[in-house]
């Protein structure tokens, strides 16, 4: 049989009495440990954080490693949804549109307009409110 197959004897036989090699009865453990990591996150954490629970637990392994076994095992994390940004509908009123579109004013102090406008920075969002008066078209606040 091993001429037939082109295998030697002795790799046969050193086969026969252990089937598994050190890595993979390593990799069997490992993956005992990954399922335990994978199975408290609820299923959440992906091969890095599962990565570093091991790495904190004392086990010497890779990222890869630990990817390619949760592969085989058909572990996958649970990815978040998205949530709709925008809604279709009726559109807000803030407040009733006293102007009517009429822009022109005879005397200061009489209409003033404001807008908000928000600005992504660094460290989070910014907001600039401006109030102008119509006649002379002066920021007020």
């Amino acid at each position: 049989m091993c001429r037939e197959l082109k295998v030697h004897r002795s790799g046969y036989y050193a086969w026969k009495t252990e089937p598994l090699s050190a890595r993979a009865i390593e990799d069997v453990k490992l993956l005992i440990e990954i399922k335990q990591s994978y199975e408290d996150s609820q299923g959440i954490y992906g091969s890095p954080r599962v990565h570093r629970d091991l790495r904190e637990a004392g086990f010497k392994c890779g990222e890869k490693r630990v990817a390619r076994l949760m592969r085989q095992a058909k572990l996958k994390s649970v990815r978040g949804y998205r949530r709709q940004r925008y809604k279709s509908g009726k559109p807000a009123i803030a407040s009733p549109n006293h102007l009517q579109q009429q822009f022109e004013v005879s005397r200061p102090d009489e209409v003033w307009v404001t807008d908000i406008t928000q600005i992504r920075t660094y460290e989070g969002w910014l907001y600039v409110a401006v109030v102008i008066d119509l006649y002379s078209r002066a920021v007020v606040g």
